[in-house]
């Protein structure tokens, strides 16, 4: 998590994207990225409790992270958990590697912490985790020019041990290069906050605290702001880089950017970084700006996606489903597309309870569910969809 202390430039807040052309092959994959997924990960990692460094939590949490890429189909080879320890305490980073197919020895990091302090910390920082994650699943399979290295790091908290760690002994050992990596992408904070405007971004600038890189991390955050502007609705502007888990590689002179929330929330830090104080929307939308912007660093094929299948198309079909108003008072209203006509909807809490179940009712009556923050489901067949509700009285 950064400091408190932000500034901004506005002069840098607006960028051509002349320089960087729009591909549709980018657009489809940032695309496949779900509300549902982004909204389950937040939920799993919630669940997960308070992460401290070295605690069995934080080990659960590690472990669920590592399970989720056995899921999506990496291999073990392709997974490798780094540990580390600072004083009596002894925990892991977990380091999942996509090979390149013509700079296989050339690293684009995306990184983010999965440790918390005081609460869940599900906007600091499952927020950043959760998109890694849906990143990782949408990228497996697309070839890539530069490798990628999916990241999850513990002890940020604790004065960014776990990213120190590894930049000082896997990417460097001494002042001897280990790693040839082209950029430092980190996502930290950028859960939003339940009932802000949530439209904008920070894209982190490194600020020239390290000259040697200054000029190319200058260049890389202002293409980080046109690949948000070409593959999301978000809005930009420009944060300088401090305190998270980007700096210990931009002291070794590597070029470094990043996400962070634009309207701070002040949860982060406090038992009430929960579920219901964070806004997946928000998350949702910087995950696709992610997805776009790794492929454009790592330069990924052009090739189009497959044409989808009915099974495709039915999730798909979920996944453009609205729900509206939101925060609901008496009634929600469900809007669906035209493929989809035999479905189930329930909403439970935070916990997973069942609150209310109806089947293919578009509009629900939720007067007698009390205030508060909930998960709504769709189901159709085997696919289901995902959204956060909020009931107001």
């Amino acid at each position: 998590m950064k400091k408190i202390t932000t500034i901004l430039f506005s002069s840098l807040l607006i960028y051509s994207v002349k320089a960087q052309t729009f591909i549709q092959a980018y657009q489809d994959r940032a695309n496949l990225v779900t509300q549902t997924n982004i909204t389950t990960n937040l939920q799993q990692f919630a669940n997960l409790g308070i992460k401290t460094t070295g605690s069995v939590n934080n080990a659960n949490t590690l472990a669920w992270i590592k399970n989720k890429y056995l899921s999506y189909g990496y291999a073990a080879s392709q997974i490798v958990e780094d540990p580390f320890t600072f004083g009596s305490t002894s925990s892991k980073n977990l380091v999942i590697t996509k090979k390149g197919t013509l700079y296989p020895n050339k690293y684009v990091i995306v990184c983010g912490h999965f440790d918390t302090i005081y609460g869940p910390g599900v906007n600091d920082n499952g927020s950043g985790t959760s998109i890694i994650l849906e990143a990782a699943r949408i990228l497996k399979d697309v070839p890539t020019e530069y490798s990628v290295k999916f990241i999850h790091f513990s002890g940020e908290e604790q004065g960014l041990r776990g990213s120190t760690h590894y930049a000082n002994n896997v990417a460097y050992q001494g002042n001897t290069r280990i790693l040839d990596i082209k950029l430092v992408l980190n996502l930290d904070q950028v859960g939003g906050k339940m009932g802000n405007n949530n439209n904008t971004v920070y894209c982190d600038k490194d600020m020239g605290g390290n000259p040697s890189n200054a000029t190319a991390s200058a260049a890389a955050v202002q293409e980080l702001v046109t690949c948000t502007q070409l593959y999301s609705t978000l809005q930009t502007a420009i944060d300088p880089a401090e305190d998270t888990d980007y700096m210990p590689f931009e002291a070794k002179g590597e070029v470094i950017t990043g996400y962070f929330e634009r309207i701070r929330s002040n949860y982060p830090h406090t038992s009430n970084d929960t579920f219901a104080n964070t806004d997946p929307v928000y998350i949702f939308k910087i995950g696709k700006a992610t997805v776009g912007a790794i492929q454009h660093f790592a330069v990924a094929t052009i090739a189009p996606l497959a044409i989808l299948g009915a099974d495709e198309t039915i999730l798909n079909s979920l996944e453009s489903v609205k729900m509206y108003p939101n925060p609901a008072k008496d009634i929600l209203s469900i809007e669906l597309p035209g493929t989809v006509k035999k479905f189930t909807f329930e909403i439970t809490d935070v916990l997973g309870r069942s609150l209310l179940k109806s089947e293919n009712q578009t509009r629900i009556n939720v007067s007698g569910i009390p205030k508060g923050s909930y998960i709504a489901m769709i189901k159709a067949g085997d696919h289901t969809a995902v959204r956060k509700i909020m009931i107001e009285k």
